[in-house]
């Protein structure tokens, strides 16, 4: 029974006079994976990063905070500059639920009571609620 490409399936591949062959490695990279979706590995690498939630103080921890912030405010009150802390609080996420605990050592220039913000030396500012632990350097 007679193949449909029978005519044709011994013959030898045509070669163009006008284009050289092209080598190995320039085929194979015709071939080679493309970024169909643009962007796609980093919303999969966000979606994988993980973040903490916010931790809610107890009674006893919150009575401890608020004692150390007002200790606070007496020796700002008594120095002529910031005083120095070692603060852990949490910092929320931008991009996504959530957030990191951050512990560093910063220099606080005022408390404020009202709005209940911890301003830094560099004026930027921290919120009271968020703050888990408050260390004030001797």
């Amino acid at each position: 029974m007679p193949g449909k490409y029978d005519d044709i399936i011994d013959l030898e591949r045509p070669v163009s006079r006008r284009h050289p062959p092209m080598p190995l490695e320039e085929r194979a990279a015709q071939f080679s994976p493309f970024a169909a979706l643009t962007g796609y590995e980093a919303v999969i690498q966000e979606a994988a990063r993980l973040t903490a939630r916010q931790i809610e103080l107890d009674e006893d921890a919150k009575q401890e905070l608020n004692q150390r912030l007002t200790e606070l405010a007496r020796r700002l009150e008594g120095s002529d500059g910031p005083v120095d802390v070692e603060l852990s609080w949490f910092e929320p996420d931008g991009l996504k639920l959530g957030g990191e605990y951050l512990t560093r050592r910063l220099s606080i220039r005022r408390v404020d009571p009202v709005c209940r913000l911890l301003e830094l030396a560099d004026r930027s500012v921290i919120e009271i609620d968020r703050i888990l632990n408050l260390r004030l350097e001797l």
